[in-house]
């Protein structure tokens, strides 16, 4: 293993250093604004600022790049990121800031996908496992590492803004020294939202709440922790025992799903978040080792729905739609990340810490609960006739280049390649297909 990434080890480290500054940054910015003495509802707006900005730079880095090319929009894109950094610390105001965030939005994501596309250059179906496991250990490594750097400084003053700062510029190095060849052009990703929602509503209506979810995960989970009386340190734990425990969960929850109805196990899964938020609320506990063990029961629900969304969009898809269903239902996932800030935002402003909870609770319930009313209405795919679940670790810098590294997408390229492949892999020879109205 270690061969096959050595060779594209520059690249794995320009992603550490990106994710580093991400960690550190996610951290950072809204408990930054809470000191600043603004209200959950305006850090809100900063989030979503980011949100709209990071989703729209999924559909619009694929453009810039076509233009002008892989090392000169990642050299420009990686400066303005950093600048944005910077800035934030220059100019504390909530306005400033909800633009400075929309430029790193949009720069962060033309970022990574720039450097994930040089990675699935180097991906074919004999290494596709190593490169996607190693650029999701170095991903949520990073992420932590940025996380446990906050204890280190004030986030009162510049220092902070300006190691995130470094970290983004030194990504730079890396990547623009990589004697890999060029890529080619970046993943475009299209939409057909009615075409997405009648092949599969629950996964569509699924991938939104779980946007929502996340939304206001990333950007209260902190704010959470700091107002339950958690240091620094404490918070960037918590932080990653909620990582954590999404990557432990996975596995289960997948193999569940693969068992049995996975709008099922989509219910089950709503049903312990509101069974997590529900405990949180009424136990509210204060010391630090019951705050991390609830965020990390937490985490099980919170980085495995989406996976289950997916999993179940492309039951209903045939080999070589992968990349435009996962992507498209990533682009309704971003929008979900949009309104998250807005509902935690309010409800922390009205109910105190209490609101964060009581935020992941109720559209956990609607996950949930739209998921078996969707099992009730129609019948499932026999589980034999279904692909395998396939773990998807997302994290705030997830995109459609990502997925490209996905065990799925070498089905995709055979069925492309194989007119034989691809009749062996339609999986409908005795079911009707999704084209014939089957809805589920």
């Amino acid at each position: 293993m270690w061969l096959q990434v050595r060779s594209f080890a520059a690249l794995l480290l320009g992603t550490f250093l990106m994710m580093v500054g991400t960690g550190l940054g996610n951290v950072l910015i809204p408990l930054r604004a809470s000191a600043e003495g603004w209200s959950s509802t305006t850090i809100a707006w900063i989030g979503t600022a980011y949100a709209v900005a990071f989703t729209t730079g999924c559909l619009l880095t694929p453009l810039f790049v076509r233009r002008v090319g892989h090392i000169r929009v990642f050299a420009i894109l990686q400066t303005l990121l950093a600048a944005s950094m910077l800035l934030l610390a220059l100019v504390p105001h909530p306005f400033a800031w909800a633009a400075f965030r929309a430029v790193g939005g949009l720069t962060l994501v033309g970022g990574y996908m720039v450097v994930e596309s040089w990675l699935n250059e180097r991906v074919d179906n004999s290494n596709r496992g190593t490169i996607f496991a190693a650029y999701m250990i170095v991903s949520m490594s990073g992420v932590a590492a940025g996380q446990f750097i906050l204890p280190l400084g004030d986030i009162m003053n510049e220092t902070l803004f300006m190691v995130a700062a470094i970290a983004f510029g030194a990504a730079l190095i890396p990547v623009a020294l990589s004697v890999a060849p060029a890529p080619q052009p970046l993943t475009q990703v299209r939409i057909d939202a009615r075409a997405l929602f009648r092949r599969s509503p629950v996964a569509v209506v699924g991938s939104f709440l779980a946007g929502v979810i996340f939304g206001n995960w990333i950007y209260f989970g902190p704010l959470y922790g700091k107002a339950m009386g958690l240091s620094a340190t404490g918070i960037a734990a918590m932080l990653t025992a909620a990582m954590v425990g999404g990557m432990v969960f996975q596995v289960p929850f997948g193999k569940l799903s693969d068992r049995f109805d996975r709008r099922y196990v989509m219910a089950l899964a709503g049903a312990i978040g509101v069974a997590i938020s529900i405990a949180m609320i009424v136990i509210a506990p204060t010391e630090p080792t019951s705050i991390i063990a609830g965020m990390f029961a937490l985490g099980s629900v919170l980085f495995t729905i989406y996976a289950l969304n997916v999993a179940h969009a492309n039951d209903q898809a045939d080999a070589d739609e992968f990349i435009q269903v996962s992507g498209g239902l990533l682009i309704v996932y971003g929008i979900g990340n949009m309104v998250g800030p807005q509902l935690g935002g309010r409800l922390m402003d009205v109910m105190g810490p209490n609101g964060f909870f009581v935020a992941m609770g109720g559209v956990y319930a609607l996950y949930g609960l739209y998921a078996l009313w969707r099992s009730i209405r129609t019948t499932a795919i026999h589980p034999s006739l279904r692909p395998d679940f396939q773990i998807i670790p997302v994290l705030s810098t997830t995109t459609p280049e990502t997925l490209n590294m996905d065990a799925r997408t070498a089905d995709e390229d055979q069925s492309r390649l194989s007119p034989a492949q691809k009749t062996r892999s339609r999986r409908h020879s005795a079911t009707p297909s999704p084209g014939n109205g089957r809805r589920l």
